[in-house]
């Protein structure tokens, strides 16, 4: 298999194992399908359609969603955290899901599938501890805070993922064949004009939450290039947990002594490929988890190497 045929099998698809955008898509997408199958079982139980609404709102969404009082989010301090892998609107979904595609497919080609995970996570805290603040501490939201829907779905994160997308490559360019492509910039902004425009029907609270995922977004890619990846230690922690409950994966460290020459079975003065297979695997395996920007300028002139021959 060539290199170039193998860096293609590598790639951040949406069919990949260990692909964390695809497991925000099926986090969202499962919460979705619960929270209406019990919407339908709900208006199955009830012959009044209103008061199959309320129920459902009170007895089981609202667990799902981050409520604008202090009072009720001690309660069901969870939400914090659920509330932004919930929908409960088709469109509310179909949004998140695509636009989420849309950059978080170009920030993992870009960074590995290390870094969307903590964004969108980061994005979503941002946007819940700002919708808080601003809901009790600005009079025009407190005076309307028992009226003020409770804040649901990923609106927040993804503006984390946009952002931080942009602000990592803001001259990348979508469609290459069109004018010599589209800047993401653009793409940017026209997400932006529609999520304002959405969060426009609902209150200035839901404005204000997505511009605080926007604003952590452009944080974390400023810190990752002054050295610093904030979602390190999310990582470790995931890691750590893995290795807990999957001891087999631990990785086994090969002496000196198992990697000398004579230990081959190769024939002496036999010509082979100056190309190692396991190598080439690893440093694939390396741009597919970190990025092709972490890779060192001896590994980055083996894979320009290997790119010319047949493996």
């Amino acid at each position: 298999m060539s290199i170039k045929e193998n860096y293609t099998r590598r790639q951040p698809l949406l069919g990949q194992s260990n692909n964390a955008l695809v497991l925000l898509f099926a986090i969202n997408a499962l919460i979705f399908v619960a929270l209406n199958f019990l919407k339908v079982v709900y208006f199955l139980s009830y012959n009044d359609n209103i008061a199959a609404e309320t129920f459902f709102h009170k007895q089981i969404l609202d667990w799902f969603t981050l409520p604008a009082s202090l009072g009720k989010l001690i309660i069901r301090p969870w939400t914090i955290v659920l509330y932004m892998f919930s929908h409960y609107s088709v469109w509310g979904l179909i949004s998140t899901v695509l636009w989420l595609w849309a950059f978080g497919y170009l920030l993992q080609d870009l960074t590995g599938n290390k870094k969307i995970f903590p964004i969108y996570l980061y994005g979503g805290f941002a946007g819940a501890v700002a919708y808080l603040l601003s809901v009790n501490l600005i009079p025009a939201f407190y005076q309307n805070i028992n009226i003020i829907p409770d804040l649901i779905g990923g609106g927040a994160a993804v503006m984390a993922v946009a952002i931080a997308t942009t602000t990592l490559a803001p001259d990348y360019r979508l469609f290459p064949l069109i004018n010599g492509g589209i800047p993401i910039w653009v793409l940017t902004v026209i997400f932006v004009a529609i999520d304002y425009a959405s969060v426009a029907n609902s209150n200035g609270a839901y404005a204000i939450a997505h511009l605080a995922g926007g604003a952590i977004g452009f944080i974390f890619v400023y810190q990752l290039r002054k050295g610093k990846d904030m979602g390190k230690w999310m990582n470790d922690l995931v890691d750590w947990f893995n290795n807990l409950f999957n001891p087999d994966k631990k990785n086994k460290i090969q002496s000196n002594k198992e990697k000398l020459f004579y230990k081959s079975d190769k024939k002496p003065f036999l010509k082979t490929s100056g190309i190692s297979q396991q190598k080439l695997d690893e440093i694939l395996d390396k741009i597919n988890q970190d990025g092709y920007h972490t890779l060192s300028s001896e590994e980055k002139e083996y894979l320009k190497r290997a790119s010319k021959e047949e493996l």
